[in-house]
């Protein structure tokens, strides 16, 4: 069953009745069944989510996404008990080896390029090498041709409000860079919402080393989803004249989490397909998988 995300923009107060997620703004009051839903986004000062509200959403694997001042994400609360072998779990991926993380980061890079490839192809309809520096993708990417197909990418998706051209990709720059660093934000929590109900730790990842980041593993397995975003600010540039986010291009970034995806014999909504991704993941981690089971964007 595909999950509900929630936007709330105004002031309100969420509580819980009769296990249904409670909104009270000063206009109306819905009830919502805490089962339904899958993501919360908080993008109001003065919003009261009760404890009760919050530990039946969390039990039930739900996020709640926090916005910043910007209305940009800015943090979430997971389930840290999402799994009944969660301490066995967290032991497989403490002690993974180093060759295993290098070769799943291969594996997940050579999805990225060739995701980037697709969409740069679908969208500008001319070919590309993409799939040749696929094939020079080395164990761990030591020769880092995750850059070299980045530089490529951005140059020449068009992104620009004149849709000539590419972008210099800011991770706090203006449009549209706003819509994209959103969109990445969205993907982000459900990617960790995921790799959390498989047990796994988000602090811990297969790349990303920073001490600072409590999301290495999420910002490792969502590469190669973002070209999902990339493809939909580039049709929200093609539909919308606005360069400020505001209520309804942030409705359809959202709508990213329901986009369908596909695997080899079946296909999936995004958020559903992620829960797929990160319980292999954690079979590669327990020794029942050699590759990590990525869908493809586009059928």
């Amino acid at each position: 069953m595909i999950k509900k995300t929630i936007l709330l923009e105004n002031k309100a107060t969420l509580t819980t009745k009769n296990r249904q997620l409670v909104i009270k703004s000063e206009t109306r009051e819905s009830f919502i069944p805490i089962e339904d839903i899958g993501f919360i986004v908080i993008d109001h000062a003065e919003i009261y989510l009760s404890i009760t509200a919050m530990n039946l959403i969390v039990e039930n694997n739900s996020s709640v996404i926090i916005c910043n001042t910007n209305h940009l994400p800015n943090g979430m609360f997971l389930n840290l008990n999402s799994h009944h072998i969660q301490q066995e779990i967290f032991k497989n991926q403490i002690n993974a080896s180093v060759p295993l993380k290098k070769q799943l980061w291969q594996q997940t890079i050579i999805e990225k390029i060739t995701n980037q490839g697709i969409l740069l192809e679908k969208i500008t309809g001319k070919k590309n090498s993409f799939d040749f520096l696929c094939s020079k993708v080395l164990s761990g990417d030591s020769t880092n041709m995750e850059g070299v197909a980045a530089a490529q990418y951005w140059k020449n998706l068009p992104l620009t409000p004149s849709g000539r051209g590419g972008i210099k990709r800011e991770r706090f720059g203006d449009y549209p860079n706003s819509f994209l660093n959103y969109g990445y934000a969205i993907l982000r929590a459900a990617t960790a919402r995921a790799l959390s109900g498989s047990g796994l730790l988000n602090t811990l990842g297969i790349h990303h080393k920073s001490k600072y980041n409590a999301f290495a593993l999420a910002d490792d397995i969502m590469e190669p989803f973002r070209p999902i975003v990339d493809e939909k600010v580039f049709e929200l540039m093609q539909t919308y004249d606005e360069q400020e986010l505001n209520t309804v291009l942030k409705s359809e970034l959202l709508q990213i989490l329901t986009r369908t995806v596909y695997f080899k014999e079946e296909k999936s909504p995004l958020m559903v397909a992620l829960q797929k991704t990160a319980s292999s993941l954690q079979q590669c981690y327990t020794g029942g998988r050699k590759k990590i089971k990525y869908p493809k964007l586009w059928n």
